[in-house]
């Protein structure tokens, strides 16, 4: 015991005993509030969103090659879900629009080349994104349509790089070469859209919402890709916009941000006016600012994302231009440079008072490197940590890695923080009165028929099992879906079935109905 403990120490560095505690102790269960009760038993069903990044850009994750047939991209995709719901997790986040490129007909970009295979513009025929959409709530998966604003192109050879003959026809960039802006030199360069002229960026935003007026996604979706990380000490060209666009006096640094932004609160309120339930996130770098440049910055000795991309991610969060933000903490405990637990309490005394929720991004596609993160207990630690500082979940990055389960780490954190399935978190400024309460009749041991309550319809279902005068989660769905234990107990219990809105508000449970196996 005592070498175990040494070692332990060891690993987390000098994060401190009570840091070290926390990081070890048994994790706290996922925030829930009774929305009522079921045979004289208070339920609750526990609010933690459980998500993965899907990428589709160079085939990281999905589709496995580019230019596979329909049935086969289906049939893939499926296996990702599948995964999903075998990991409990409740959201999925696809990668939607990689590189000015669209994985819908769209009437703004091309079709990706990383689903056709080709870069003629030509289309596949079928609709992925109508199905992907469709197949997440079969399984009660939200769907978020990930989307990269600025990125124009690939670099070569995998993708056209920064020339524009090599994009396909029906391109924006090709059409509005004035828009772009090729960035680094070398054979890393590729295009970008300009942050800085006002008619790209609303074209941007134009392409983006597209998708959220025609299909029903739960949220909309960025990474930490804004202006380029800076490559081999070269600046990014935009001088001419710059000088064209700037106020007068207004340092270059300054105007990127103000650009970026603008960005950030224009597709904020398009999307709310738009489709108020649908939520938008940013998954930004993990550090905006060490505390050595910056008081209200980070203990940390790394990149800043507002420096160096012009990220104003605490703006973003303080003014509530956000319904969520999920920072990738993808360091370990007790790294010198970027500690873990020491970015982790930042990122949640940042969201305090906002109503912004807290996600936070993992890296299960470090797990196996040398030093921590070959103990398959890091991200088991890490998640732990996460949930004592009041974060409302984890997206895993990416699929690939989840699948992959290095070391047995995914199925030791799954075991330990994913034990039941979770309701996701409403966003905190559609939190209202949830559906009244259904009605529930027994069917077909263990499945049951239900109708609606008075009111609105409701857009899903939590199937509560009381055994033993204990609650838990049995199921949960959306509407139109069969509702029905799929692991129902060998002795008596009660059951009961509680609606939630399109939002994710719950309301309160019906009559209990009695089961006898």
């Amino acid at each position: 015991m005592i070498a175990v403990g040494a070692a332990l120490a060891a690993a987390l560095g000098g994060v401190g005993a009570g840091l070290m505690r926390a990081a070890t102790a048994d994790p706290p269960a996922p925030a829930a509030t009774a929305v009522g009760s079921c045979a004289r038993v208070p339920v609750a069903a526990p609010r933690d969103l459980r998500g993965m990044w899907l990428t589709t850009v160079n085939n990281i994750d999905f589709p496995s090659r580019p230019g596979l047939s329909e049935d086969r991209v289906k049939a893939e995709y499926r296996a990702w879900l599948d995964l999903a719901v075998a990991q409990r997790h409740n959201a999925i986040f696809v990668h939607v629009r990689p590189s000015g490129d669209a994985f819908w007909p769209s009437a703004y970009a091309p079709w990706s080349q990383w689903l056709t295979g080709r870069r003629d513009g030509r289309g596949p025929g079928w609709d992925p994104m109508a199905f992907m959409v469709a197949e997440a709530h079969a399984r009660n998966l939200q769907f978020h349509a990930w989307f990269n604003p600025y990125r124009g192109s690939q670099p070569a050879p995998a993708g056209p790089g920064a020339d524009l003959a090599k994009l396909p026809p029906n391109h924006p960039l090709r059409r509005h070469p004035d828009w772009a802006i090729a960035y680094p030199t070398g054979p890393a360069g590729r295009l970008y859209f300009d942050p800085g002229n006002p008619d790209a960026r609303r074209f941007v935003e134009d392409s983006m919402l597209e998708a959220v007026g025609r299909y029903d996604v739960d949220g909309v979706h960025f990474d930490d890709f804004f202006y380029p990380y800076p490559q081999r000490g070269q600046d990014f060209p935009d001088g001419g916009s710059y000088a064209r666009r700037a106020r007068p006096g207004q340092s270059r640094a300054d105007w990127r941000r103000e650009n970026v932004d603008t960005l950030v609160r224009e597709m904020s309120e398009r999307i709310r006016a738009l489709k108020p339930w649908v939520q938008f996130g940013i998954s930004p770098f993990g550090i905006w600012r060490n505390a050595a440049t910056d008081p209200a910055g980070s203990d940390t000795h790394g990149l800043q994302s507002y420096d160096e991309i012009y990220a104003d991610t605490r703006r973003w969060v303080r003014e509530r231009w956000l319904d969520y933000v999920v920072p990738q903490l993808y360091w370990t405990i007790g790294f010198d440079r970027a500690d873990y637990a020491k970015v982790l309490p930042w990122w949640a005394k940042l969201v305090e008072g906002t109503g912004v929720r807290l996600y936070i991004g993992q890296a299960d596609y470090r797990v196996g490197e040398k030093g921590p993160w070959r103990d398959p207990a890091e991200l088991d630690r890490q998640l732990t940590l996460a949930a004592r500082y009041g974060a409302d979940g984890s997206v895993h990055f990416s699929a690939t890695q989840v699948r992959a389960n290095r070391l047995g780490a995914v199925t030791r954190y799954r075991d330990a923080h994913y034990q039941t399935p979770a309701l996701p978190p409403v966003a905190s400024r559609l939190v209202t009165a949830g559906p009244a309460a259904p009605r529930l009749m027994a069917h077909d041991s263990p499945g049951f028929d239900w109708g609606p309550g008075t009111g609105p319809a409701p857009a899903g279902w939590v199937l509560y099992r009381v055994t033993g005068g204990t609650a838990a989660v049995a199921a949960t769905g959306r509407a139109g879906t069969p509702v029905a234990d799929p692991a129902p107990p060998g002795a008596p219990a009660s059951y009961c079935l509680t609606a939630v809105d399109r939002a994710g508000n719950e309301g309160a449970p019906s009559s209990a109905v009695a089961f006898t196996p």
